[in-house]
């Protein structure tokens, strides 16, 4: 047989694949060009079917499930038709009114559906009453309802609304004695509440510190010389100055020469009311400071008040009058809440009497003597006839105990001054206090510290 001759291997040149004409989509015509593509015409998608189709609750008949079948799947198999909507109904999705068909209001004699009786409230005729408004110019009052407040029920305030902000006050522990002893010894796993004596100490305290709501003055008396009245404003001052805290004053009213500035603590100055009174023009009007206060008074120290001391000097000057005691007692009101007076033995002298007008807590001073509390009653009868019996009747009477209590009536001292006064209180002995040295708190006996701190209690509660 005849072969066609072999051809000799040549260069191997890159040729391009042969066109293949394949069966193409009838939207997407073939390239006929390479490198060329021929305009595509605009697709046409399907738009969304706005209609609204018929709704109806019955279930289908076959009672099968009525979500419409998908794409391609056959509808029903020789069932019913059964409706075609989007959603089945449900009482949080309703099903699709026909806004054709369907009113704009419903009618109030129309049943609901339950989906729409859960929001019936807030619909006219429900449980809720209108709320009736202030009628306005041109209009015509609101009809009255009938409604009236419960008058066994008052209505509550913004006060009543604040006070729920007010702290529970915590358990009390004990801090004294032998149960705050057992509660260091056990590290607090054991704590005990407070004994009786120390709830008592701690009533006075809270007495002593409460708020008077202004300046307050007490004023000391007893018309016989060694009663106890300087001893009482300086233990009144230093209690209260310890427990309460400063702006307490102890002022010297003698008109002539007093002690208090003897068994007080010295200060850097020795000045007196009298220079005070000289420089009086210094503190009117807006005038006058604290610090120039400090010029005048005595600080105390561990006393935590001051002294305002009358002349020490026997070749004194006139006598105080009553308009001195109100220009200084105004001066003083400004930097100071508590005010102790001490007073001379003349009643009838014009500072004295002053200082009993402007007395808020009478306190009468006497040993427990007969001649010292005849005296005292002597007084209260000289107070009740000028028209102070409230300040009588008001008074705390203390009885301070001698080294000695031989051949004493105090039982009769008690009855007779308990029938006058608010209440009758002993104050025990104290030598550092007898020694006729100056007072200091930290030299007290526990049992006169106590014992005027409840002196201090009584007169609180009468201010």
């Amino acid at each position: 047989m005849h072969q066609p001759p072999v051809q000799p291997p040549g260069p191997v040149h890159h040729q391009q694949p042969p066109i293949v004409h394949q069966q193409h989509h009838p939207q997407y015509p073939p390239v006929h060009q390479q490198g060329v593509l021929p305009p595509v015409p605009p697709v046409a998608f399907p738009g969304p079917d706005l209609s609204v189709p018929e709704v109806t609750s019955t279930p289908p008949a076959d009672g099968g499930d009525s979500t419409p079948p998908e794409d391609g799947q056959p509808a029903n198999d020789g069932a019913a038709p059964r409706p075609d909507f989007p959603r089945p109904p449900t009482l949080e999705r309703p099903p699709y009114p026909d806004p054709t068909t369907a009113p704009a209001f419903p009618s109030p004699n129309q049943p609901q559906p339950p989906w729409q009786q859960q929001i019936a409230h807030h619909q006219q005729g429900t449980a809720y009453p209108p709320v009736p408004f202030p009628p306005q110019e041109g209009q015509p009052p609101v009809p009255d309802t009938g409604w009236e407040p419960d008058a066994h029920e008052p209505t509550p305030t913004a006060d009543d609304f604040a006070r729920r902000r007010t702290m529970k006050p915590a358990d009390p522990v004990a801090q004294m004695g032998v149960r705050a002893g057992l509660r260091h010894a056990t590290f607090g796993l054991l704590s005990l509440a407070p004994g009786r004596r120390e709830q008592e100490i701690k009533k006075d305290i809270d007495m002593v510190r409460r708020n008077f709501g202004g300046l307050r003055q007490v004023t000391i008396v007893n018309p016989k010389g060694g009663a106890g009245k300087t001893i009482a404003v300086l233990l009144l001052a230093m209690t209260f100055g310890q427990r309460r805290g400063g702006y307490v004053l102890a002022w010297d009213n003698n008109e002539t020469q007093g002690t208090l500035g003897m068994r007080a603590q010295q200060d850097f100055h020795a000045r007196t009311v009298r220079d005070m009174l000289r420089d009086l023009v210094s503190f009117q009007g807006a005038s006058g400071r604290v610090g120039d206060l400090s010029q005048y008074v005595r600080a105390q120290g561990e006393g935590m008040f001051d002294v305002l001391a009358s002349d020490e000097s026997a070749t004194a000057g006139e006598i105080l009058t009553a308009e001195a005691f109100a220009e200084i007692r105004d001066v003083v009101s400004r930097f100071y809440k508590l005010i102790f007076v001490d007073t001379g033995n003349n009643v009838r002298a014009q500072n004295w009497q002053a200082a009993i007008d402007a007395t808020d807590q009478l306190v009468v001073t006497m040993s427990a003597r007969n001649d010292s509390a005849e005296t005292a009653a002597r007084m209260l009868d000289h107070l009740e006839q000028t028209g102070r019996q409230r300040l009588v009747r008001q008074a705390v009477t203390i009885v301070s105990s001698p080294s000695t209590k031989r051949d004493l009536d105090t039982e009769a001292i008690f009855r007779h001054f308990a029938a006058r006064t608010r209440i009758v209180l002993s104050a025990p002995y104290e030598r550092s206090v007898d020694t006729g040295e100056p007072i200091r708190y930290g030299t007290l006996s526990s049992a006169t510290r106590d014992a005027w701190l409840k002196i201090a209690a009584a007169v609180a509660e009468g201010l």
